[in-house]
């Protein structure tokens, strides 16, 4: 059956439909990730936007439900040149099609991905519609989508508790704006007793519950839509708890400091973007996904300093605050299926809160 994309700007793409039927309007981004497809789409900070992968064939390893980011896929819809249909791996339990269909999201292969990012990265991120007809959606409707309130749909209800297997050394305060399970992993390794809490917590809350540091996760859409949150943070900001975040944490925090974010053309997804430690030197492969920056131009040398940079464009990839224990970065260092080299940052992070207790 033929499926279409069709993009804001007129341009159609005829392809073969997968996964759920019907039709969807969605933001189409593209990302440069070879492997990690199921993390991909169950990534909440992909909340209303449709994923065009850049490598080829995906699906050859078919689905691991261990392996997902969250408990449900989060993208809108899906767009790839090829899938592969006999999945082959001993952890295998479902292929692709499959899982987009028990899902409901629609899917588009067999278009030239690679002409279709091209367009993305010259002419910036724009609306799309994947469809039956290409005549089923006016390019009006298709430029008025916008993606609304999605960090209300990804966050967690209420409070939960993700514990380690072993000893609690430490309790930290989560604010969940659309949190990769691999981030709460990561500090429960580290013997940390992690309360998950919904974007909206109040300050007092968090102070309630007494914990050694605050960590701001990731998430989708438009930093400052996050009003409630900014607010939050200004106040425990300056409450000397030890304080790290990721992604569209890092703008949060960044923006509760009074510094600027701005949208990117086509921002960065993908597993092989570098940064630049400019403490150090050091270069990074890091794993992105976001479509907003941090203006660099905006932060204070008063109050902090840029700590990371992108080495492509230049542009900021992460902030240590200089007035109190914190610092954030816009890739994740928890990546999965990778790259790892920046899983130090969460030791760093531990270190923070045990040099808090010695004093």
């Amino acid at each position: 059956m033929k499926r279409y994309l069709v993009l804001e700007n007129g341009n159609v793409y005829e392809g073969e439909a997968m996964g759920a039927s019907g039709s969807v309007i969605s933001e189409i981004v593209f990302t440069t990730a070879m492997t990690a497809y199921l993390e991909t789409l169950t990534d909440p900070s992909y909340k209303g936007q449709a994923v065009v992968q850049t490598f080829p064939l995906i699906g050859n390893y078919g689905i691991i439900t261990p392996d997902m980011e969250s408990s449900k896929i989060n993208v809108s819809g899906y767009i790839v040149r090829e899938v592969c249909d006999l999945p082959s791996n001993f952890r295998c339990e479902k292929d692709l099609d499959t899982f987009l269909k028990e899902q409901g999201i629609p899917g588009l292969k067999g278009i030239d991905t690679r002409a279709l990012t091209k367009c993305l990265r010259e002419s910036g991120t724009m609306n799309g519609a994947i469809c039956d007809r290409p005549d089923e959606f006016t390019l009006d409707e298709i430029k008025a989508y916008k993606i609304k309130d999605p960090v209300e749909e990804v966050t967690t209800p209420k409070e939960a508790i993700v514990s380690p297997e072993g000893e609690v050394k430490f309790k930290v305060a989560m604010f969940d704006f659309g949190i990769k399970n691999n981030i709460a992993r990561e500090l429960a390794k580290r013997s940390c007793e992690v309360h998950l809490l919904p974007a909206d917590t109040d300050a007092a809350k968090v102070m309630e519950i007494a914990p050694d540091g605050i960590f701001l996760s990731n998430g989708p859409g438009d930093p400052e839509d996050n009003t409630k949150a900014i607010e939050t943070m200004k106040v425990l900001k300056d409450s000397g708890i030890p304080i790290m975040g990721i992604c569209l944490g890092h703008q949060i925090l960044a923006l509760a400091h009074g510094f600027k974010t701005s949208k990117l053309k086509y921002g960065h997804r993908g597993a092989n973007h570098p940064v630049k430690n400019l403490e150090t030197g050091r270069v990074y492969i890091t794993s992105q996904n976001h479509g907003y920056q941090v203006e660099s131009n905006s932060i204070d040398p008063v109050i902090a300093k840029e700590l990371f940079v992108n080495v492509n464009d230049g542009t900021n990839e992460g902030i240590r605050y200089l007035d109190k224990p914190a610092y954030s970065v816009q890739f994740h260092p928890e990546a999965c299926g990778g790259p790892k080299d920046t899983e130090f940052l969460f030791d760093d992070f531990i270190s923070m809160m045990e040099n808090r207790e010695e004093k």
